[in-house]
């Protein structure tokens, strides 16, 4: 019978949170390089290349992945034989190893936990609580499975409650689209079927917890009716041309994974959860003898290649732009900009929208007109940085507030990732104005370009403060332009009908 530390079990959790933070693991920077090698569309490619090169840099410098350092999930199966030498609950053990990583001085990760969800949604400030699920096994060990998940994939979870009769296959290359590219593929692909509702949405979590091994799979074979499935849809998924970032290519999904458990005859519940750029998860055992141990991954996995602007490139100084400037700028057209910008989150967005309606003064220090918004929530900055890692937030959640940003306060553009809402996109148009995008996945490259930060309004939200940023050579693309085009729906219809007539 083994006697589990509740030192060694803090220290662990603690411990392999701040390693995912930093390091993809070997198999998703291997499916990563594998996508770069095969695509074929120009966007696409260079924003995998952005992504590996952010990834790259993040594990040399042990620094986060992504700005959005997630919700946790931990899987704890715990042995019928093993014993515990604590006076804390599992899950307060859990929670204690979890404000431990993000508190860390070293690497301050970034803490998005809000409690009172539906009412003052104050940050927790620590990032706990975690969710954990218990469930006991036969043995005399302690299997602990621990994911970090960002709001952005988090939020296109989907669940449904088919018919028994439904086409499962058709269910989810119809909802794949809908999903939009919030989620920063490519990534992996978690499905449950079966259950209940709860059940189903726990089985597709789960999934997405084991290795890429798609491409093994093809070359050994199906030898199941769920690997069928999962070759399948990996095919037709990829076939959609939805591509990196959505912006049309080759590789949608790195993976399909899919669990079942038995259901109720009239039931079919099919839940689906995607995995974003950072695939941040990892397993470990602990038997007694002492707290788990991490090793880095091969760092020369990654590719010799580092991303660099491409030659056609147009450099863009913020601080003199004009609606005329703007009205020169093409869809899919690269841009690196350099000057002032502020940031803004969904926090910033309600407290600017309040004061518009109470028709109240801004904060002395903000001034909005003629200004680029950058959709961010940055981590903490450590030793010699200005600001931590920086990548873009998905830009959709912002869409209500686009008429009183362009119309109200006068701004020019937004910065953000993913489509931005057919209405949104009318209203752009409308103000001629221009939507752009960073690379999500890619927040610490983004972060190199950010050479001075400072708060000018709402320090109480943390990192949904309002900042002003000065960049030098920011990488963007201009997803909207003023004539109301999307690259999110030009590079995406491109691709299909390239795929559909291979």
């Amino acid at each position: 019978m083994n006697i589990i530390k509740k030192s060694d079990f803090i220290e662990s959790i603690a411990t392999a949170l701040q390693y995912i933070s930093y390091y993809h693991s070997e198999d998703f920077i291997l499916a990563m390089k594998r996508a770069y090698e095969l695509e074929e569309s120009a966007p696409a490619k260079d924003a995998i290349l952005q992504i590996l090169s952010s990834s790259k840099l993040s594990a040399y410098g042990k620094r986060p992945l992504c700005q959005d350092t997630g919700i946790i999930t931990v899987f704890v199966k715990q042995g019928m034989d093993v014993q515990w030498e604590s006076s804390l609950t599992l899950e307060e053990m859990v929670n204690e190893g979890v404000r431990r990583a993000y508190l860390d001085v070293l690497n301050p990760l970034r803490a998005s936990i809000v409690e009172d969800p539906l009412g003052r949604r104050v940050n927790t400030k620590d990032n706990t609580p975690a969710i954990t699920h218990i469930s006991l096994v036969k043995g005399e060990t302690l299997q602990v499975i621990v994911a970090a998940k960002g709001g952005g994939s988090e939020n296109k979870a989907h669940l449904k409650m088919l018919n028994p009769s439904d086409n499962f296959v058709d269910h989810i290359l119809e909802t794949i689209p809908k999903m939009g590219a919030g989620w920063c593929p490519p990534g992996v692909l978690g499905i449950g079927v079966g259950g209940t509702a709860d059940k189903a949405v726990l089985l597709a979590k789960e999934s997405l917890m084991s290795p890429i091994d798609i491409q093994q799979l093809q070359d050994l074979g199906p030898s199941t009716k769920l690997e069928e499935l999962r070759l399948e849809l990996y095919e037709k998924i990829n076939k959609l041309g939805i591509g990196a970032q959505g912006l049309g290519g080759l590789t949608t999904v790195l993976d399909v994974k899919i669990l079942e458990y038995p259901t109720h005859a009239a039931s079919l519940p099919v839940a689906i959860i995607p995995n974003c750029a950072a695939n941040r998860h990892i397993d470990f055992n602990l038997d007694g003898s002492g707290p788990a141990k991490f090793y880095p991954p091969n760092l020369d996995l990654w590719p010799k290649e580092v991303w660099k602007p491409n030659e056609s490139v147009t450099k863009v100084n913020l601080n003199d732009i004009t609606k005329e400037d703007i009205s020169k700028w093409a869809v899919g057209q690269s841009l690196l900009l350099s000057g002032k910008i502020l940031t803004a989150r969904d926090a910033a967005h309600k407290k600017l929208k309040k004061i518009a309606e109470l028709n109240e003064k801004l904060p002395d220090d903000l001034d909005l007109k003629g200004r680029f918004v950058y959709y961010v929530g940055p981590v903490d900055a450590v030793g010699d940085e200005v600001v931590g890692p920086a990548g873009p937030t998905t830009a959709s959640r912002m869409d209500c507030y686009t008429k009183l940003m362009l119309d109200h306060y006068g701004v020019l553009g937004m910065i953000g990732k993913a489509e931005r809402g057919p209405e949104t996109v009318a209203t752009i148009q409308k103000f001629e104005a221009t939507y752009l995008i960073a690379i999500g996945g890619s927040a610490f490259l983004v972060s190199q370009a950010i050479k001075s930060a400072k708060v000018v309004a709402f320090p109480e939200l943390g990192m949904e403060a309002i900042y002003e940023f000065v960049v030098e050579n920011m990488p963007v693309t201009v997803a909207v332009d003023k004539n109301g085009q999307s690259i999110h729906e030009i590079g995406v219809k491109k691709w299909q009908e390239i795929l559909v007539n291979r």
